[in-house]
């Protein structure tokens, strides 16, 4: 038998009728109650008109008790108690000082849950205290492990906390309230304040969180807060970085800011602070040089009083790449196939086109000065062209050349030809009826820069051209687009009407071939390039490419492979990084502090085949000493790819080197830019955030408050614990008393007597 004693009670109803029943009852009372009054409306007599009311209202609420018969319900209850969660944050942050010279932020939070602890404790009967760190993932603490242990090298991310504490309910336990510890140096979704979705991610918490502030806000401190650039850059084109840079303290103070080249000083400038907590743009303006990937760093001078000083500097990666390509386009005549190309080279934004006409030679001699003046052409600028300003060139191309008197013409700088292709320039040569015939003898240096040679008359019968196994893998044939694949793309370009008769050389790399003419037992090449020294040659062994300008459309749209063949050809004849047989890209390009630096090596052969267990060799090499800090090594996978990481290095500016080889084969030599930062996003501001902090405790109906405080506060605002009934209940009537009886009978007694008396019955 369970002998508890009851410990609460409520009034009930224990009238056995239903409810409408009770309605329609009361209603009739009510009824009744009104009808007495109306009667009794003019009576003269104030005194004897409301006391004829009052005895009949009594009466009707007499009634009313006798028909609800209530009772008292005795019950034994009981009070869960609810969850009472105190979060401190153990982010990088917290281990700032509260003021110059003063203890840690950090330390005052375990200062304050030391001091809290007698109030936390009187709130043990009605919740279950938790105190948890986060950095920003929940971990249980006290105060002597807040007071003994440093901050951890984490993110402050408050929403992502109290998400993680609201969804951690013990069984029946509710979350009755939320004690926020922190600086609010937030860097995530609060970052920009509580509005938008977390300022309704906030509110969707139903839970008070009371905020307590850590810190102050007089720290003297500089820091490079935001970097603005783009990702790339044009070689030999102005760019701009727009900096802003964050003073506290340095009112009326110049400070000079310098953007930095990999150790080498680009620009510099000087910001005045106005006030003591001034945010100045800075804006540097330079002209990139050299393409390639490069580390460029932002720095102010740290001084001796300032609260942090690794957030003094900021490094970012740019990558500085061409901004048109300078083309040289020398034609032997005019035709339709020249016609096109020079089109598309003139429409192309990223070349820079210059074409000459050769149909003036040494040859053609005018006779009489009436005759040179009614010529329309000038001769052709031989010595300028390929003497003065040939290596301001970036690629240079022959068409439709190659006839006995034109290439007499310029026999005589073939050799200049021949060293800028050598020395990394870049040569193309196509077909034509003379190309690779006649004219070939007279310039037999320049045409060992080629990687085919003649082998007989051109050949005027039409064909499809034939893509070739390499091809399908090389950049400058790659047609992929959608679901066709380059094969495809291809096999559906019309015929052409004619190609010159070429063999391929040792070490060249046939793209397309013809499909019935042979040399030696070989298709004949109609596409095909090779490296000459550090410069790329191409040749093209037809003048009839235009051909496939004329596509026919599928689907709405016209095929571009003609158009996307002479892009492709521009990129890996000018190296794009992007096309080179050894790619070496940092995973990521800026690093945060204490992060491992990746890099991805991307391997193919010459061929552009992957180069399945390639060696590859990287080395992480310091900008600013010019040596190697760490040296990483590894095998490619099937698809010529393998990902190596160094241990976190120091801060700074790094380049990774890369070599990889297939046997005793060199697949070549590749290189990028990494930027380890000094300081991540939670250590680069030293301010704390009252604002937020007030925010938060705002839209979650909870009370802002600040470190320090000798206790906790008895207004913090708290959800009380539900109440549960156990089980046991006992109900005791209250209307079956003689004596409610006797009061509604001289009531309505006390009333028919007045009325008599007054003349109403």
């Amino acid at each position: 038998m369970d002998n508890t004693p009851f410990n609460a009670w409520k009034l009930v109803s224990l009238s056995p009728l239903p409810v409408w029943a009770l309605v329609l009852l009361g209603v009739g009372v009510a009824l009744g109650v009104g009808l007495a009054a109306w009667g009794v409306r003019r009576e003269p007599s104030r005194l004897r008109r409301w006391s004829l009311w009052l005895l009949r209202a009594g009466a009707g609420l007499a009634a009313l008790f006798f028909l609800l018969e209530p009772g008292i319900r005795n019950l034994q209850v009981a009070r869960m108690k609810n969850r009472l969660a105190v979060l401190v944050d153990r982010s990088a942050s917290m281990n700032f000082p509260v003021e110059p010279g003063g203890v840690t932020r950090s330390a005052q939070a375990a200062a304050f849950l030391e001091n809290a602890a007698p109030g936390l404790a009187s709130l043990q009967d009605r919740y279950t205290v938790e105190v948890y760190g986060f950095d920003p993932e929940l971990s249980p603490t006290t105060a002597e492990a807040l007071a003994k242990e440093p901050a951890r090298a984490g993110t402050s991310d408050l929403l992502s906390a109290l998400r993680s504490v609201g969804a951690g309910a013990q069984g029946a336990k509710k979350l009755g309230g939320v004690l926020l510890v922190s600086d609010g140096a937030d860097n995530v979704e609060l970052a920009g304040g509580a509005v938008g979705r977390a300022r309704a991610a906030l509110a969707d918490l139903n839970v008070p969180v009371s905020t307590f502030l850590v810190g102050k806000e007089a720290l003297k401190d500089l820091a490079v807060e935001r970097v603005k650039v783009d990702d790339f850059a044009f070689v030999r084109n102005s760019i701009t970085v727009e900096v802003e840079v964050h003073g506290r303290g340095f009112s009326g103070q110049d400070v000079p800011v310098v953007l930095k080249q990999e150790g080498k000083v680009v620009a510099s400038k000087s910001v005045r602070f106005d006030s003591s907590d001034d945010v100045k743009p800075v804006g540097f303006t330079f002209t990139p040089d050299q393409t390639g990937r490069f580390v460029y760093t932002v720095s102010m001078p740290v001084f001796p009083d300032e609260a942090v000083g690794d957030n003094n500097t900021r490094s970012f990666v740019l990558k500085v790449i061409r901004d048109r390509v300078r083309v040289l386009l020398v034609v032997g005549r005019p035709s339709w196939d020249e016609r096109y190309l020079r089109g598309l080279l003139r429409q192309d934004a990223n070349v820079d086109l210059v074409s000459f006409y050769i149909l003036r030679t040494m040859s053609d001699d005018p006779g009489v000065v009436s005759q040179e003046r009614e010529l329309s052409l000038i001769p052709f600028p031989m010595e300028e062209i390929f003497d003065t300003k040939l290596d301001t060139f970036d690629v240079v191309i022959f068409q439709n050349f190659g006839h006995t008197d034109q290439s007499l013409s310029i026999a005589q700088y073939e050799r200049n030809l021949e060293r800028y292709v050598h020395n990394g320039g870049a040569f193309v040569m196509i077909g034509g009826d003379s190309v690779l015939g006649e004219g070939r003898a007279n310039m037999p240096t320049l045409y060992e820069a080629l990687p085919v040679e003649g082998a007989g008359p051109a050949n005027p019968e039409s064909f499809k051209a034939r893509l070739t196994p390499e091809g399908q893998r090389h950049p400058v044939t790659a047609m992929v687009s959608g679901g066709a694949s380059t094969e495809t793309a291809w096999a559906d370009l019309p015929a052409i009407p004619g190609a010159n008769l070429t063999r391929a050389k040792p070490g060249a790399t046939v793209l397309m071939d013809h499909p019935f003419m042979t040399v030696d037992g070989k298709n004949a090449p109609l596409v095909a390039v090779w490296d000459y020294g550090r410069g790329r040659a191409l040749v093209m062994a037809t003048d009839a490419s235009w051909y496939w300008a004329f596509t026919a459309h599928k689907q709405g749209s016209p095929s571009r492979t003609y158009e996307r063949f002479w892009s492709n050809a521009l990129r890996w004849l000018v190296r794009d990084p992007d096309l080179t047989t050894l790619n070496v890209t940092a995973d990521p390009p800026s690093v945060e502090p204490g992060k491992a630096v990746g890099v991805v090596v991307s391997s193919r052969t010459s061929d552009y085949q992957p180069a399945q267990d390639a060696q590859v060799r990287v080395e992480l090499v310091s900008v600013d000493t010019q040596k190697p800090v760490a040296v990483q090594t590894g095998l490619t996978g099937p698809d010529g790819v393998v990902r190596l990481e160094f241990a976190p290095p120091a801060p700074g500016p790094y380049k990774l080197v890369a070599t990889a080889k297939k046997g005793e084969t060199d697949l070549g030599k590749g290189e990028d830019a990494v930027a380890v930062r000094a300081v991540g996003p939670e250590l680069s501001d030293a301010s704390v955030r009252p604002e937020l902090m007030e925010q938060i405790a705002k839209f979650t109906g909870g009370k802002a408050f600040r470190l320090p405080m000798s206790g906790l506060p008895d207004d913090v605002p708290l959800l009380d614990p539900p109440v549960v009934e156990v089980g046991r209940a006992k109900d005791k009537p209250l209307w079956d008393r003689w004596y409610y009886l006797v009061a509604l009978v001289g009531l309505l007694g006390t009333e028919w007597f007045l009325r008599r008396r007054f003349g109403y019955v």
